[in-house]
């Protein structure tokens, strides 16, 4: 039964989605320790959470953006990845060396500078080793290592934490090592002569997709908030890391099931589901109290991270031309990264000057928003360019 559901998708799918799961590792031992370091260990407040993990994400996704032209261009995309890798590989143990928020800014900027290089490269390949009816599956398999990744990271600093009794600083030189591991499977991609990857030859549909992303954006504030938001609720570091691992756990199972429904039902309609979990999750956090209650919320809302992960990416790679395939999945993740940007800026002030719940009652509006963006302007079938 497994076997058959797996029917289609080519061992490149299998290597890359490989390749997620250790780089995630890494990444995802740092991320919620990232915001109790700013806070407890270097007396940062709500703000610069708010600004060093947006501009963060931000530069991550506009990289994503420029890398993914750039592999276009070059028909070169392994080499793209591998800088990326080396990058990421680097940033991560600076953090750790840090003795001021701007020094642990610079350093995350390394890191997620890394992580946009190889992505849009990385996603171009997942698209073009399946057929378009198997396109929601590749990605929703790429989706479950990486979530998977970042269920196990939390656990091993966890174990580093509880066990091994470390510090907060050597987890940032400990999670260098599992990016070791990150290898990328090059694909023999046929030379083109003379093609004309600006963006602003992709389709009209495409930038609809985008507009329609980019009001949900809005209000998509970093994750930090809703860490921030269980410890203030009473979780103890360690429960907090156990209730993050396991909003990855919960991304990484609907993942592939998520991605398949995609390809039956469409990716519209999964990425309408995915808003309605996100908006449900934003009110819980807001109208919520108490780590019973915060924790089985924060699970929840998993299943947004995993939904919307694996539609996102493959409705961007139906949108446009094989040729131009990188440069749209790359412009998407931009676009989602910019207005994380903004949404991670405007949930710091929200925290600090309004209440810590307007975060969150901000988000699921524009979560709704987003919905209706969708109905009107992304249509339900799916194009097809292959």
């Amino acid at each position: 039964m497994i076997r058959q559901g797996l029917t289609g998708l080519s061992k490149n799918v299998f290597l890359l989605a490989l390749a997620s799961l250790f780089g995630d590792v890494s990444t995802e031992m740092l991320y919620p320790v990232l915001p109790v370091f700013l806070t407890q260990t270097l007396r940062a407040s709500g703000s610069i959470v708010g600004l060093v993990d947006g501009f963060a994400q931000a530069t991550q996704n506009l990289v994503q953006g420029l890398s993914g032209t750039l592999s276009d261009k070059l028909r070169r995309r392994k080499g793209v990845a591998l800088v990326g890798y080396l990058l990421a590989a680097l940033g991560k143990p600076l953090m750790g060396l840090s003795g001021s928020w701007q020094q642990v800014f610079g350093a995350r900027l390394l890191d997620r500078i890394g992580a946009g290089t190889r992505s849009a490269p990385r996603d171009a390949l997942i698209a073009s080793s399946v057929a378009e009816k198997d396109r929601g599956r590749a990605f929703g398999l790429e989706g479950l290592g990486d979530n998977a990744g970042a269920f196990l990271g939390p656990l091993l600093a966890l174990f580093l934490l509880s066990t091994l009794h470390v510090g907060l600083r050597p987890i940032f030189y400990w999670a260098i090592v599992p990016g070791l591991f990150v290898t990328e499977r090059p694909i023999a991609v046929a030379p083109e002569s003379r093609i004309d990857v600006h963006v602003r030859r992709l389709p009209s549909a495409y930038w609809r997709y985008l507009l329609a992303t980019a009001v949900f954006g809005i209000g998509n504030s970093s994750n930090a908030f809703l860490i921030l938001r269980t410890q203030e609720e009473g979780a103890s570091l360690k429960a907090t890391l156990l209730v993050y691992a396991g909003f990855n756990l919960a991304a990484a199972l609907v993942s592939y099931p998520a991605g398949a429904w995609s390809d039956r039902w469409g990716r519209r309609n999964l990425l309408l589901a995915a808003l309605a979990v996100f908006a449900l999750a934003y009110l819980g956090f807001a109208l919520g109290r108490g780590p019973a209650v915060l924790g089985p919320m924060f699970l929840f809302y998993g299943l947004h991270q995993g939904m919307f992960r694996a539609g996102g990416k493959a409705l961007a790679a139906d949108l446009v031309p094989e040729h131009q395939r990188a440069t749209g999945i790359g412009w998407y993740s931009t676009c989602i990264g910019l207005l994380q940007l903004v949404a991670g800026v405007i949930g710091g002030m929200l925290w600090d000057r309004v209440g810590h719940a307007a975060v969150f009652y901000f988000g699921a509006t524009f979560a709704l928003l987003g919905i209706g963006a969708l109905l009107v302007l992304v249509p339900g079938a799916r194009p097809r360019h292959d």
